[in-house]
């Protein structure tokens, strides 16, 4: 501003005969550029937009909106859906981040990990087909990773136009899966991602290393103190299936998709170790009942806090459907052993076909992830994998090979599948930090000549930066 006054100073200086003041006030008036546009004027402004509401916070504008997205992106004239987002609007001067959980979005203001690290704005992005983003009717061979990265390669594209700053993609397990199969179709597109506990089960078939994660993870105390608890479960079943009979009836649960209420107990039972290390830390162990002297009441409360007894009921399930169906069709699932369960188990770890209804057909495409891993390997580019070091499903993590380039994958010590930037050890969390304001473009003169000084950007918000409290079930990531 002060060198466009300057400007116009030297202008009436070399105009001289006209009259000083008015010469002044038009040269000065005919300089003002015009207001920009409101943001949700310029937002709603991109065809196919359309406001569902705007939140007031802080600091922000917060919009939730619906997007006009093709069925189909390979044939685009066979029929749209809206696709719900929401925007988390800082500055058009700022760097973006495009989020996704990779299931439903959450439609009060959140902002991720490294949204307050660059200090920017946030797209997030409803999953296609997570309610209510589901094309009527329903063609389920429209969901796949491929079409949900061009959904968001179409977002990218419209916002692009008025947030011209640099991009990152991200998000946390599904979500961080999300992300990186984003890069692998759309490379061009973002300028970093980071990936977050991002499972990566390229031959489904192929289990062992969950099996070799559960014999060694935590400590052996904890380890025995929870098998013994989801043995006597089993060992149990018959009183313990009378106490789920009962609740079942009176939350008015069904057990159509998985087939009985015995498959679904034993199902809630066999995610128990899994679900502890998922989302408990090993200090936790030390609330596990011991099972020998365990009352039934102990047992039940024990693994529906953890497991969760509701999760493979109809209701349960519902919400969850196109993740089953994914990792039916292309994503995989773990299938562990759990030799201390003996002969206790009936149908062993049950795969996404049975949480899936029948009437939707699922046929697995064993090169999906294969293709994804090969080209992380050897095509990464400014990419950040964060694992936990208990976190189950970091026995199968992304890996980085001679042909990345500024890439990196790094694990927090004793952390779960929440793990995150700031649970990692201080040089790998400094270094990271400096990346990704790096990717971003807005790294400090002092991070840029010392990664040791690079820090958030955005002050810590207790609302904003909160984490969801909906829990996953164990299969899906």
């Amino acid at each position: 501003m002060r060198k466009t006054l300057r400007w116009l100073l030297s202008l009436v200086v070399l105009i001289g005969t006209v009259s000083a003041a008015g010469s002044t006030a038009h040269a000065a008036t005919a300089a003002q550029p015009a207001a920009a546009a409101d943001i949700k004027d310029q937002i709603l402004g991109i065809p196919g937009m359309s406001l569902i509401e705007e939140k007031p916070y802080p600091g922000y504008r917060f919009f939730v909106l619906n997007y006009e997205q093709p069925v189909d992106h390979r044939q685009p004239w066979k029929g749209t859906f809206k696709q719900r987002l929401t925007l988390l609007h800082k500055d058009v001067s700022r760097p973006s981040v495009f989020f996704t959980s990779g299931y439903n979005v959450n439609t009060n203001p959140r902002r991720s990990e490294p949204t307050t690290i660059i200090d920017g704005n946030q797209i997030s992005m409803e999953y296609r087909f997570f309610t209510p983003s589901r094309p009527d009717p329903a063609n389920w061979a429209n969901l796949d990773i491929w079409q949900a990265a061009s959904d968001q390669h179409r977002i990218f594209t419209a916002l692009k136009k008025i947030y011209k700053k640099n991009w990152l993609a991200t998000g946390g397990s599904k979500g961080g899966m999300t992300a990186t199969y984003y890069e692998r179709f759309y490379p061009r597109d973002m300028d970093g991602i980071v990936a977050y506990v991002a499972p990566n089960d390229v031959v489904d078939k192929e289990d062992s290393a969950y099996d070799r994660f559960f014999a060694k993870v935590g400590t052996k105390e904890c380890r025995d103190r929870l098998n013994a608890v989801q043995r006597e479960a089993l060992v149990r079943r018959e009183p313990l299936e009378a106490k789920y009979a009962a609740t079942a009836a009176a939350e008015g649960w069904t057990f159509t998709t998985v087939g009985s209420l015995d498959k679904a107990y034993e199902a809630v039972v066999l995610d128990y170790v899994w679900a502890f290390w998922q989302y408990s830390l090993l200090a936790d162990c030390s609330a596990i009942p011991a099972a020998a002297t365990a009352t039934d009441q102990q047992i039940w409360d024990s693994i529906d806090g953890i497991s969760g007894f509701s999760a493979y009921t109809d209701q349960g399930l519902q919400t969850y459907t196109p993740y089953y169906y994914q990792a039916g069709t292309q994503l995989g699932s773990p299938d562990i052993k759990q030799p201390h369960l003996g002969n206790l188990s009936r149908y062993g770890y049950q795969p996404p076909r049975n949480f899936v209804p029948r009437d939707i057909p699922m046929t697995f495409q064993p090169g999906a992830m294969a293709d994804v891993d090969r080209w992380v390997r050897d095509n990464a580019h400014q990419m950040l994998f964060v694992y936990g070091q208990n976190d189950p499903w970091g026995a199968e993590p992304f890996r980085i090979g001679y042909g990345a380039r500024d890439s990196y994958v790094m694990t927090a010590p004793g952390a779960n599948h929440g793990a995150n930037v700031a649970q990692l050890l201080d040089g790998e969390k400094s270094l990271a930090t400096a990346k990704i304001l790096q990717w971003a473009g807005v790294a400090p003169a002092a991070a840029l000549a010392d990664t040791g000084r690079a820090a958030p950007l955005a002050a810590p918000d207790a609302v904003l930066d909160q984490r969801d409290a909906e829990r996953e079930p164990q299969l899906r990531p």
